[in-house]
């Protein structure tokens, strides 16, 4: 007996008209979301490519988001983690850069400079990037110079702090409610041994 004999007739050919339907739907679907595309990891879109503003430390954090389309077409496209590059520097670290700190106290409070320039020794970048699996992509930048040593003024500002940070990251922490009771843990109770 053949397995085909099992199916109806009927059966075997509405699959096999469907078929070629449904491989270019989602064919369509994989360019669409941009899972079929051929940019490599870490490289631009050709639509960001174009627009080449560089990111200034005036200009504070920035934050591009995707598109409605973008987002719904991304239920196709392969899993992307969370890729962070670079120094985060807060607005709570910022506030505690002063002018005439020395060059360790930088380091103590931002870490060790992503960007180090030999040409321009007396300036420090803290160059930082987000980009989020979803598309979503932060970018700000901090950038120190340093007179004999010693700060003499930054450029930066408008930066998310941490709590805003951490939220980007890990999503918005819940509430709880104070009235509420605790969950009830499941109680196992322990047999002792021998014993089943």
């Amino acid at each position: 007996m053949r397995v085909t004999q099992a199916l109806s007739q009927s059966l075997l050919q509405r699959i096999s008209r469907r078929t070629p339907l449904m491989a270019g739907a989602v064919c369509v679907a994989l360019a669409v979301s941009g899972c079929a595309s051929q940019t490599t990891l870490g490289e631009k879109s050709g639509e960001q490519k174009d627009s080449g503003t560089p990111v200034l430390a005036k200009d504070g954090a920035q934050t591009t988001t995707i598109t409605k389309l973008q987002k719904f077409m991304w239920f196709f496209s392969p899993y992307r983690p969370d890729i962070q590059q670079g120094n985060f520097v807060s607005e709570e670290m910022l506030s505690q850069l002063k002018a005439g700190m020395t060059q360790d106290q930088v380091r103590f409070i931002f870490g060790t400079p992503l960007l180090t320039d030999p040409f321009h020794a007396e300036r420090w970048d803290y160059p930082f990037r987000l980009a989020k699996g979803n598309g979503e992509i932060t970018t700000s930048r901090v950038v120190v110079y340093f007179k004999e040593g010693k700060v003499d003024h930054f450029d930066g500002g408008n930066l998310p702090t941490e709590k805003e940070y951490i939220a980007r990251i890990a999503g918005p922490a819940r509430k709880f409610d104070k009235d509420a009771p605790p969950p009830e843990m499941p109680v196992v109770e322990k047999k002792p041994r021998g014993e089943q």
